[in-house]
């Protein structure tokens, strides 16, 4: 996964520290920690980004505690 992209915090995520961040580079969709920005990233292809986040905004994509 490239690291020199522009990377966001998610503005879903909470300030308890629980954070994602996010980069959009050509070919990809980056997602990290954003407690660890030089550990392990997540790599999606664009399109199974924008299915991700529609499911998400759908409500299909439930938390379960």
């Amino acid at each position: 996964m490239r690291r020199d992209g522009v990377w966001r915090k998610s503005s879903r995520s909470g300030g308890e520290g629980n954070c994602v961040e996010v980069a959009a580079f050509v070919d990809a969709v980056g997602v990290r920690d954003s407690k660890d920005r030089g550990g392990p990233a997540l790599s999606f292809t664009p399109a199974s980004w924008v299915g991700f986040v529609q499911a998400a905004r759908s409500g299909v994509l439930r938390s379960h505690r």
